[in-house]
């Protein structure tokens, strides 16, 4: 059975670092919200809003479909959002996990906003300020927390997919 890998967390946290990794482990999809917004944005010259969210639930269910893993990468900062996904996965007969990503040390996790480049050309990365003050709901759901505060990517790979063993 496929599963669709949720990744949740705020911008520079990490989660596309580790979502990239676990797509390569895995050999699996990676579906990243910022490439799909910064397409829309680009090729439909449209103002985006949950449209790029919309289009990654067609694109992952058209792959969970076909019996591939799939990652979604986004922010996914709310709670409806957060359902939106794991309907997803139950309408195409998939299993989920919900993973969030945090950077517990609040000086790490700003150095990292302030001083990180766009890997998705034209996309205007977000201030620190935006990033603190980013609506982002309390999680009600479970979930995989990895912190990745003054911890290497592999390191937190290798306690994601102890986790995702655990849990299997």
């Amino acid at each position: 059975m496929p599963t669709l890998f949720i990744f949740s967390g705020l911008p520079g946290a990490g989660k596309t670092t580790l979502a990239r990794k676990l797509a390569q482990r895995f050999s699996a999809i990676h579906l990243r919200i910022d490439t799909i917004e910064q397409g829309l944005r680009d090729l439909c010259h449209v103002r985006v809003e949950g449209e790029g969210y919309r289009l990654a639930y067609r694109i992952a269910a058209d792959n969970l479909q076909l019996g591939l893993d799939v990652i979604a990468d986004s922010c996914n900062p709310i709670e409806l959002t957060r359902g939106e996904w794991e309907s997803v996965a139950r309408n195409n007969s998939a299993e989920f996990v919900n993973i969030e990503v945090v950077c517990s040390d609040r000086d790490e996790h700003r150095r990292r906003v302030e001083t990180r480049a766009a890997a998705v050309p034209g996309l205007q990365l977000p201030t620190w300020d935006e990033v603190a003050h980013r609506q982002y709901d309390a999680w009600t759901r479970p979930r995989i927390a990895i912190d990745t505060a003054h911890r290497t990517s592999d390191k937190c790979l290798d306690d994601l997919t102890a986790h995702l063993r655990r849990s299997r």
